[in-house]
């Protein structure tokens, strides 16, 4: 009984301190507007996810989000597809789904998805949640496609927003706090801009369909406009 006690407090100690890293990485990250490491904040958020999968607010989320019968279906068959070659998808037409992901990974100088090794492997889905995690990330920059939010911190911010509406992603709402902080010590302009771009992605999400339960990989030559109406994806100004 007594070494349960102390294995439960060190996995104790040791989700608080990711998730204070993960809160402190997002509180950096607001702090240059201009760069900065991307891959160095993923890394954190990589650690704070072994966590966050194995938590109750996680499962309930999904829970939640199931009663949804497309994102069951998408669930229950486990859905996943290679990602094409860059190449491939700039031969595409320009307002595709492909060719737009492709030319901004490639202005941006972002890895695709599938290479990125903060990812959540594939291999360890083993759940309903877990695959809700390795899904949403390895889409997770065609949902900036659709969205209209780009990679700036804005533009993650209001994607995070988007996420919490649509399924209360933990690892998003630990973002935004750490976002929140930040703005208040960044400068007295940059809170109301976060709050502006946070309330733009809630409502977004809110009246658009479950992005969770698209299937990208089958509509690669799909317009941007014909994906975001399908979607009920409504752009805000």
């Amino acid at each position: 009984m007594e070494t349960l006690n102390i294995q439960k407090k060190d996995n104790t100690n040791s989700f608080q301190e990711d998730l204070m890293e993960a809160i402190l990485a997002t509180f950096t990250a607001t702090q240059e507007t201009d760069e900065f490491d991307i891959d160095a904040v993923n890394e954190v958020y990589a650690r704070l996810t072994e966590h966050l999968v194995k938590s109750s607010v996680y499962k309930e989320a999904v829970k939640d989000i199931k009663s949804n019968s497309d994102v069951a279906a998408i669930i229950q068959e486990r859905y996943s597809a290679p990602l094409p070659e860059l190449e491939t998808l700039l031969k595409l037409p320009e307002d595709s789904l492909g060719y737009v992901y492709a030319s901004r990974l490639k202005q941006a100088n972002l890895k695709p998805l599938d290479l990125d090794p903060n990812l959540f492997s594939w291999q360890k889905v083993n759940s309903d949640v877990s695959y809700i995690e390795y899904r949403y990330q390895i889409t997770h920059d065609l949902w900036h496609v659709v969205t209209g939010f780009d990679t700036s911190v804005l533009g993650e911010l209001g994607l995070q927003a988007f996420y919490v509406a649509q399924f209360r992603l933990p690892s998003a709402v630990v973002a935004l706090v750490g976002a929140l902080i930040g703005s208040l010590v960044a400068s007295k302009d940059m809170l109301p801009k976060y709050l502006a771009v946070i309330e733009q992605g809630w409502q977004m999400g809110k009246t658009a369909k479950p992005l969770i339960a698209a299937k990208w990989e089958q509509g690669w030559n799909k317009s941007i406009l014909q994906w975001q109406k399908e979607l009920d994806i409504q752009l805000i100004n």
